[in-house]
C-alpha cells in the first residue's frame, strides 16, 4: 500500500500554494516594521545632520573668540611705552588726580547707570506718589472728622455727668 500510495500532483500544488500564501503574509507583516525603521533612521540621520551643523557653527564661533583672545593677549603683552605720549613732570600731579577721579567714577558708575535706567520709570512712580498723597489726604480728613466727633462726644459725656 505504501508503494502504491503516491502523492497526487494536485495536492502538492495545493501545499506549495499554501506555503506561498503564508510567506506573503509574513512579508506583509514585516514590511510596515521595515518601513517604520527606515523612516526612523532617516529622521535620525536628518536630526544628527542638523546637530552637526549647529556644532560646526558653534565651533567656528569659538575659534573666532580664541583668535580674538590671542590677538588681545598679544596686544596686552606688547609694551606701550614707546607709543604713549610723554608727560611733562609739571603735569604728573594732575594726571595722578585725574586717575584717582577716574577710579572713583568707575566705582560709582553702576549706581549712576542704575539712576539713568530708572528715568523711564519716573512717570509711573510719580503717579503712584500722587495716588498715595491723595489717599493720605483722604485719611487726614477722616481723622479730623473723627477727632471732632470724639471731642463732641466727650463734651456731651461731661454734660451728662454734670447733670
Amino acid at each position: 500500500l505504501d508503494l502504491t500510495c503516491r502523492s497526487t500532483p494536485c495536492f502538492a500544488k495545493f501545499s506549495e500554494m499554501e506555503e506561498m500564501v503564508n510567506m506573503e503574509a509574513e512579508i506583509n507583516e514585516v514590511q510596515p516594521l521595515l518601513l517604520s525603521v527606515t523612516i526612523c533612521s532617516t529622521l535620525q540621520f536628518y536630526f544628527i545632520g542638523k546637530k552637526c551643523e549647529i556644532l560646526q557653527d558653534m565651533n567656528r564661533h569659538l575659534e573666532a573668540i580664541l583668535k580674538e583672545k590671542r590677538d588681545l593677549r598679544k596686544r596686552l603683552i606688547k609694551h606701550r611705552c614707546q607709543e604713549s605720549l610723554p608727560i611733562e613732570a609739571a603735569y604728573h600731579k594732575s594726571i595722578v588726580q585725574l586717575l584717582a577721579e577716574a577710579v572713583t567714577f568707575i566705582e560709582k558708575l553702576e549706581s549712576h547707570l542704575q539712576s539713568v535706567r530708572s528715568i523711564p520709570q519716573i512717570p509711573h512712580m510719580m503717579s503712584n506718589m500722587d495716588t498715595t498723597l491723595s489717599k493720605t489726604e483722604g485719611l487726614m480728613i477722616e481723622l479730623q472728622e473723627l477727632t471732632e466727633q470724639i471731642l463732641k462726644w466727650e463734651e456731651l459725656q461731661k454734660e451728662v455727668y454734670s447733670n
